[in-house]
């Protein structure tokens, strides 16, 4: 055989294996792509492609739900001044420091099963001890927590929990909840009669 006859014998063999390579991958796709009513290559290749659009619209679809649905968070802001009755009217003004520091900052926002909580609150005995013991009453395991005094006589309070199964709270309820128990708190602290010297 001439060297032109290899070089051609050589060819043929190379394309037939490339042949038989893309034969498997199409089978090998074909196997994949759900539905498949014909085999042959060109509508294997179609099938493969409407179901790839497919799969990537349901992708899209679950990163947007995952956005909305990853974190609900709700701020409640020193925006009210405590009334006589222990309810809360709506004031943005003419209300002096001592009563707007009795309310406090409470931010909550959930991912899945977890809960952060953030709170901004006058610095007072038992306060921190209250506030866990309420998160925990919310059916909240609290897993962990961190308590620093800021300035003089304000707390931030943070809290890592996790929903029990009984938790069926809103984020909102959570923040009235916490809101509630620390009014409380305070009220009591003001009602009892100070030490006389």
């Amino acid at each position: 055989m001439t060297r032109t006859a290899l070089r051609v014998q050589d060819h043929i063999m190379a394309e037939r294996k490339r042949r038989e390579k893309l034969s498997q991958q199409f089978i090998a796709l074909s196997a994949i792509v759900p539905g498949l009513k014909k085999m042959d290559k060109a509508s294997v290749l179609e099938d493969a492609m409407k179901y790839m659009k497919q799969l990537q619209e349901q992708l899209k679809e679950l990163q947007d739900q995952t956005k909305t649905k990853t974190m609900e968070s709700v701020v409640l802001l020193k925006k009210s001044k405590l009334s006589i009755d222990g309810e809360c009217s709506s004031s943005d003004e003419n209300f002096d420091d001592r009563s707007s520091s009795l309310l406090p900052e409470i931010e909550a926002r959930t991912t899945d099963k977890d809960v952060l909580i953030r709170i901004h609150c006058r610095n007072q005995q038992g306060v921190g001890m209250k506030i866990l013991s309420e998160i925990e009453n919310l059916h909240l395991s609290v897993l962990n927590s961190s308590v620093l005094v800021f300035g003089n006589s304000t707390l931030d309070i943070t809290v890592i929990a996790q929903m029990d199964e009984e938790f069926s709270l809103t984020m909102k309820d959570v923040v009235k909840n916490l809101r509630s128990a620390c009014l409380k708190l305070y009220q009591a602290r003001a009602l009892k009669p100070e030490d006389s010297p």
